[in-house]
């Protein structure tokens, strides 16, 4: 087993393994959550980003969910379809990666002040080499956001995901970023707005530790 991923190679298998770039070759412009759970991740956004700050929406779409009132001095967005990308009114530029081919962040070393992953964590095949990478992008201290619920494109969430209830999927998320090393002030939230009446919305929160200091 790789010491710098604990997670057996099964965990992140899938129903379909054909190449993600087909999968997404076609843009969707839908919501992926009800209204009142995108109403929740917009608030921790509020809560968590400050304005005026460069932030980075990885495995973004078309729609954000940032607050509609908070301007910010830069949002890059990284996704799967270009088209999608292209429609984000949020961003101020785009990248097209596949993260599951190509896990390395093509960005500068503290280059942002937040990130997010909206509704998306659990279709990563390589969660621990890309949350490595974010808290390398990141200045010291600043906020990764990862929300998820309990939707999903089912045949393209690995198996972990599919094994594992709500609490469990807080639980793995921490522990991604505990393998992926770089992270402090782990927090798993539940901001379900209305259980039972709408789309729970469970996020784990981390901030980027920076870089290690070496002993004098």
């Amino acid at each position: 087993m790789d010491p710098n991923n604990p997670f057996p190679t099964s965990a992140f298998h899938r129903q379909d393994e054909t190449p993600d770039a087909e999968f997404y070759h076609h843009p969707r412009f839908v919501t992926h959550l009800d209204d009142a759970a995108i109403a929740a991740v917009t608030q921790l956004y509020r809560d968590y980003f400050s304005p005026n700050t460069q932030l980075l929406d990885l495995m973004s779409s078309w729609v954000s969910h940032l607050p509609p009132e908070i301007a910010y001095r830069r949002v890059v967005g990284l996704g799967m379809n270009a088209a999608e990308l292209r429609a984000n009114p949020r961003l101020s530029a785009h990248v097209v990666q596949d993260l599951n081919a190509q896990p390395t962040l093509p960005f500068q070393d503290q280059e942002f002040d937040g990130a997010a992953i909206c509704v998306s964590v659990d279709y990563l095949t390589q969660p621990v080499a890309v949350l490595r990478e974010l808290a390398r992008v990141l200045q010291p201290g600043a906020p990764l956001v990862i929300t998820f619920s309990n939707r999903c494109f089912p045949s393209k969430a690995v198996a972990a995901w599919h094994a594992l209830d709500d609490r469990g999927h807080l639980a793995l998320v921490r522990q991604y970023l505990l393998a992926a090393g770089g992270w402090q002030a782990i927090e798993l939230l539940d901001r379900s707005p209305a259980p039972g009446r709408s789309d729970p919305l469970f996020a784990v929160v981390g901030r980027a530790a920076g870089p290690a200091k070496t002993a004098v």
